[in-house]
């Protein structure tokens, strides 16, 4: 827990400012942006940020989840589609967070810069 606030802290609310605000705008999801946030603006570990940024996601989501599924018109959410993500995601993030302790830190630094790299790529050559 927080014992005192210093400047570190106070960039936390800008990170998650910065996540949730793409996470909703483009759909991202704000864990692209809010892990290497972490671990470039504030030195939080890998394993921490990518923690960190599964607990924030879920208000984002929550947040999201009424303009998208009330906006003027149908709801731009297909449920049935919705419900097989979240089947598929709720499986896939378990397996992942067990999976992630048996990976070195470099290593795990080095994955998240190939995903991040590899999708940058394929949204500006194959938009």
């Amino acid at each position: 827990m927080i014992d005192r606030l210093t400047p570190r802290h106070v960039v936390f609310p800008v990170i998650g400012f910065l996540g949730g605000l793409l996470g909703g705008l483009l759909g991202v999801g704000g864990g692209f942006i809010l892990v290497p946030l972490q671990v470039l603006w504030t030195d939080t570990p890998q394993r921490n940020a990518n923690a960190n940024s599964l607990v924030a996601i879920i208000p984002i989501a929550v947040a999201a989840l009424p303009i998208y599924y009330f906006r003027k018109g149908s709801p731009q959410i297909d449920s049935h589609v919705a419900l097989f993500l979240v089947i598929g995601s709720v499986a896939g993030a378990y397996i992942g967070a067990r999976v992630l302790s048996r990976i070195p830190d470099r290593q795990l630094k080095f994955a998240v810069a190939i995903v991040l790299g590899v999708v940058g790529l394929k949204e500006l050559l194959l938009p």
